[in-house]
């Protein structure tokens, strides 16, 4: 078996080796491109910029201007210039994520009537687009934007000109990405239009007061929500953590005379009324804690004050010198001391107190590892108590989220498509019902239902939804499990969200095989090639792979698999490279014609030997099998099996998946669900058991029962036996009903209630036993120590010492010792649903599986802990 692995080993890292070398080099030089240094805060914004590729025409730029920024573009540079638009840099006004994570940082040209005239990537990190899907593609996107307008409502997906919305077309394959690009042009484009009077200002009702002359505490103010705390922690813009925040502040809103007169006391709050026009609004803003200013750069005569913004709805509100008064003090009892204090005022009809708002800290944030800054910001959100205005709150009627929008339009399509995985789901937990009516000669009560998931799995599921998962998919969910779960982002693909709840509900249920055998749309694409071949003469030529090779190559998807994974941690990018190595971009998402020869030849070959072997790639190669297969060791409801499997070899010479072994036994995590040896396992014609007895009972003139559960024709008289039909040979022989032999831990025999559940905990966190102390003890020792060490590591990273990358590396090398440590003395592992004793012997994929879940779930839920209390390093 050494040998072996080690064959196997040496020949995925040469296909990994060959994949690299071979694949098609495709230029992307936008993917995760250097930005100038210095480019968030400096003030001649287009010596550092293509400025001129995004304002064709434009001679001469301005430096930036206005909060958010923007440059004016001019004709040229002399005193009789004419303006000819704005750009601007859309990271400079918002920071919304696309399918990475992180955003998509572009330059955008408006001309002075709000039409875009020019757009380009500068930099993004969608893998997706590097070679998955090209990157002229998003290229080709924002080309639909030129000549389009800021105040045109403008969505991903078909026109509706009833509702005045212009679509644009999708990225198939990238929908992600491009909802959030979508939001990004406009959310640029309408700040900007806003500033300079493109876009009308925002009508909002000026807020109307109860006044009640109740003056409050400081507590109560907080209480109430009167008054909100914005704090960002060191670690948050890229510093080291330390006892004290980057900046911790206070604020609230000073036009309620209550709360007013409460933080000012009545006479400098009745002041402030003096010295602010009507329809102008007031709000305070203290520094309690940190050494950052929050008054920023601009603090001088004729300055703004960069650090600090309000944001209602899409309007953004900054502060100049002369918007600003002093604050000397804070009226309210139990007020914190505080070292910088501000009053702002609001100069404009677009603000209303009544309305929800936030208060913006506007900062860069510093990468440790490259020293790279990026603009960020830190939002605080504020709404006037309900009591303090009269009728209360109005009522804000918030745009449905990109996601929700996508659910609604295509809603027919999502309720079919989820309507098709319950059906499937369904018919499949009643298999057995349909495999009693079938026979081996006769087997269409399963094959149309089979056959039809099939057709519909290639032509709705793949080639006309697009939702042929990937491994990619796992990929991204293993990282934001890990650093930053997003609901929306997942969310954004309904199809894709959908398919993925199936595939967890139904391995964890049946095993990989139902949606690998039956939904999977390359899959099916790969049998129905084999199935059609058979039919139109082609089964002569078809074969099986000789069963020691099979042996021997269905690991290799394994190792592409871990490949994937541990490339991913290092480089998502690298990884999305590799992941080429499935041909379903190409096969749904593409097409063949559309991506370069070498990804339609791989198609080609691989859809070819499927005519003469069947599912080669879904046997051997698939990574995204292998993530499936191995939760797969945990399912809780097998195929049946009968003792005289172990010497029939009907059903192993009939597998296609070659899922069953010498000993009738089947590995789950290879079956693919076929159900041929189902049907077998009630054919009174063609199981060799059944027949045999079938014969004996009519020759002897007896009565031919129904097959029981077990498998066996039901004992004519109810006092006999059922094991008087199975065969001497088998009786002797292993049990076929499990993978492996079964056993039961002695310390697990007859405990019950609370004892039993600690033992069960006992079981998942202690991996050292006696067994493994007496055979293996340098291990054992080894491993206590690496296990102290993961330890430590653990609470180095609660206390900030230590990073996401390194604690993770701690987690990975703990769990291949503990797969060491529990072969040596704990190997088993449960069959069926956990909360049964059903044990047995774990091999060493048993064990891999087991120890790699368990310690995923166990990693993932310390992450969440340390990332919500904020004590994780990025």
């Amino acid at each position: 078996m050494t040998l072996l692995r080690q064959r196997v080993a040496i020949f995925g890292i040469a296909f990994f080796l060959v994949l690299a070398l071979f694949a098609p080099r495709v230029q992307a030089n936008a993917y995760e491109a250097e930005l100038p240094a210095g480019l968030a805060s400096a003030a001649d914004m287009c010596a550092l910029l293509p400025c001129a590729e995004v304002f064709p025409g434009a001679r001469h730029f301005s430096e930036r201007k206005g909060q958010p920024p923007y440059v004016e573009a001019y004709d040229h540079a002399g005193a009789d210039k004419k303006l000819l638009g704005y750009v601007m840099l859309s990271t400079d006004i918002t920071d919304t994520p696309a399918y990475s994570g992180k955003p998509v940082v572009t330059l955008i040209g408006m001309d002075t009537q709000g039409v875009f005239v020019g757009v380009k990537v500068l930099k993004h990190s969608e893998p997706i687009l590097l070679l998955g899907i090209p990157e002229s593609a998003l290229l080709n996107f924002n080309a639909q934007y030129l000549g389009k307008s800021v105040a045109d409502k403008i969505e991903v997906g078909q026109s509706r000109p009833d509702e005045g919305v212009l679509g644009l077309d999708a990225i198939s394959g990238a929908t992600v990405t491009v909802i959030a690009q979508n939001q990004v042009m406009m959310a640029s484009g309408s700040a900007v239009a806003r500033q300079v009077g493109i876009l009308a200002p925002t009508v909002r009702d000026p807020a109307r007061y109860v006044v009640t002359g109740k003056r409050f505490t400081w507590d109560e103010l907080v209480k109430q929500g009167a008054v909100q705390r914005l704090q960002v922690l060191p670690e948050q813009v890229g510093l080291e953590r330390g006892p004290e925040p980057f900046i911790e502040l206070w604020f609230g809103d000073l036009n309620q005379p209550d709360i007013g007169k409460s933080v000012l006391g009545d006479n400098s709050w009745n002041n402030l009324r003096m010295q602010i026009k009507e329809g102008d609004s007031a709000l305070f803003v203290i520094r309690t804690r940190g050494a950052e200013s929050f008054k920023g750069s601009g603090f001088v005569r004729g300055g703004i004050y960069d650090r600090i913004q309000v944001r209602q709805g899409a309007d953004a509100f900054t502060f100049r010198d002369l918007d600003a008064i002093n604050l000397y003090g804070i009226e309210a009892a139990g007020a914190p001391s505080f070292n910088e204090s501000a009053i702002f005022i609001i100069r404009s009809p677009s603000f209303s107190a009544a309305y929800p708002w936030k208060l913006s800290f506007l900062g860069n944030r510093v990468d440790r590892a490259t020293g790279a800054r990026s603009f960020t910001s830190f939002d605080s959100p504020y709404w006037l108590p309900a009591a303090t205005l009269e009728g209360g709150r109005p009522k804000v009627v918030e745009p449905d989220a990109p996601w929700v929008r996508i659910w609604k339009s295509r809603a027919v399509e999502i309720v079919l498509f989820a309507v098709l995985l319950v059906a499937v789901a369904v018919v499949y937990a009643y298999r057995e019902t349909l495999t009693r009516k079938s026979t081996h000669k006769n087997k269409w009560p399963v094959n149309a239902f089979k056959y039809t998931a099939w057709g519909l799995s290639i032509v709705f599921v793949g080639f006309g939804a697009m939702a042929q998962p990937s491994i990619t998919q796992v990929l991204t969910w293993f990282h934001s499990l890990l650093f930053k779960w997003t609901w929306s982002l997942f969310l954004s693909d309904p199809f894709i969200f959908l398919f993925w709840i199936f595939i967890i509900v139904t391995v964890f249920l049946f095993g990989r095989g139902l949606f690998c055998g039956w939904m999977c749309p390359f899959g099916s694409l790969s049998e129905a090639i084999f199935k059609i071949s058979r039919k139109i003469g082609f089964k002569r030529f078809q074969t099986q792979v000789p069963q020691r090779w099979h042996d021997r190559l269905k690991w290799l998807k394994y190792i592409i698999f871990f490949g994937l994974i541990t490339v991913s941690m290092f480089s998502m990018g690298l990884a999305e490279k590799l992941s080429e190595v499935e041909p379903f971009k190409t096969t749904f998402l593409v097409g063949v014609l559309n991506r370069p020869w070498p990804y339609g030849l791989f198609v080609a070959a691989i859809l070819g030997l499927s005519i003469f072997i069947e599912r080669p790639y879904c046997k051997y190669i698939c990574p995204l099998g292998a993530s499936l297969a191995m939760p797969s060791t945990f399912r809780w409801f097998g195929l049946k099996r009968k003792q005289d499997c172990n010497s029939c070899k009907a059903c192993a010479v009939g597998c296609g998946a070659q899922a069953i072994d010498a000993d009738g036994r089947i590995d789950h995590r290879e079956c693919l669900h076929c159900l041929d040896c189902m049907v077998l396992y009630t054919d009174t014609k063609a199981c060799p058991p059944l027949a045999k007895e079938r014969k004996r009972r009519e020759k002897d003139g007896l009565e031919l029962t129904p097959i029981g559960k077990n498998g066996y024709f039901i004992p004519i008289h109810p006092d006999t036996s059922f094991t008087a039909q199975i065969s001497a040979k088998a009786v002797n022989g292993p049990d076929p009903r499990m993978p492996t032999p079964p056993m039961l831990p002695a310390h697990k025999n007859g405990a019950r209630g609370l004892a039993w559940f600690w033992l069960e905990v006992r079981d998942h966190l202690w991996p050292w036993s006696a067994e493994g102390w007496r055979s293996q003890r340098a291990l054992q020792i080894a491993g206590i120590s690496l296990a102290i060490a993961a330890s430590v590591a653990w609470v180095m990273a609660a206390l900030g010492s230590l990073s996401s990358g390194a604690i993770i590396g701690w987690w990975f090398g703990w769990s291949v010792y503990e797969v060491l440590i529990r072969l040596s003395g704990k190997r088993y592992v449960k069959d069926g649903p956990w909360w049964r004793d059903q044990y047995r012997v774990a091999g060493v994929v048993d064990m891999v599986s087991y120890v790699g879940f368990k310690n995923l779930m166990l990693g993932a839920a310390l992450f969440l802990v340390l990332k919500s209390l904020g004590w994780l390093l990025p």
